[in-house]
């Protein structure tokens, strides 16, 4: 386990610190990656040896290339590792991101995800966006249709305002928030709410995709946010020995 010790997020203590995984597709997060063979040995490094038990992806990384590649490098997967998808978005091409939250197309995604990582429960499914063309009702309504199924056991959001948490919440138990957060923006005022409401909210881009690494270095731009009460963060990279740069960083 790393030196910033743990928080429960979907009913596991999981490391503080996290991995995302979208830096482990392809150029624009399209198609997979130029070295598969180094991203699966990110994926196995996290977890064997510095002790990283949170891995975060989507089923739009790739698209559906990250999935692939954590079965590929963690399955089966050690019961006390939780791994976290998104459904909810759609890729056009590379760099082109679009919400896609009607049920029908939830309830593929989620089917995919379950095929793709090689399980039958989705410890953690974040609805990736919310689609402004559906009602948030009817686009959290099929993950707990899913949730009472026995496919979801937590579900979380992605990229929201505090009036979508407050709606949800009277929708689904929401297991955890991510949005973006790190030393240069530092203001989230969903980030107050999850504290009040004890939801683990978890940080991506903490690093915003390296570019503050060499402004702050990545320990005080890490230990900044692991100071805040209930957050998570899940820096991404596509190299073994950056990870150990960040895991070093953060225990130091």
């Amino acid at each position: 386990m790393t030196g910033l010790g743990t928080i429960t997020i979907a009913g596991k203590d999981v490391s503080r610190l996290g991995l995302g995984t979208m830096r482990l597709t392809g150029p624009g997060t399209w198609g997979a990656p130029p070295d598969p063979g180094e991203a699966l040995a990110v994926l196995r490094a996290a977890v064997h040896e510095h002790g990283i038990s949170h891995i975060d992806t989507a089923d739009a990384y790739g698209p559906h290339i990250a999935e692939d590649l954590i079965r590929d490098a963690l399955h089966p997967y050690p019961g006390h590792v939780l791994i976290a998808t998104k459904v909810g978005m759609v890729r056009p091409g590379p760099n082109v991101w679009k919400p896609l939250g009607r049920p029908d197309y939830l309830r593929a995604a989620v089917e995919g995800s379950l095929r793709r990582l090689g399980t039958e429960t989705l410890d953690l499914c974040y609805l990736h966006r919310v689609d402004p063309l559906v009602p948030l009702r009817d686009q959290l309504g099929e993950l707990a249709a899913m949730q009472r199924e026995g496919k979801i056991r937590h579900i979380g959001l992605s990229k929201v305002t505090s009036g979508q948490v407050r709606d949800a919440l009277g929708i689904v138990e929401v297991a955890a928030v991510q949005n973006v957060l790190h030393v240069e923006e530092r203001h989230d005022p969903v980030l107050e709410l999850c504290q009040g409401r004890g939801i683990p909210y978890v940080p991506y881009r903490p690093l915003n995709a390296g570019r503050l690494a060499g402004t702050y270095g990545i320990a005080s731009a890490l230990r900044w946010l692991t100071r805040l009460e209930h957050t998570a963060p899940i820096p991404g990279t596509s190299s073994t020995k950056h990870l150990a740069e960040i895991v070093t960083a953060c225990t130091a």
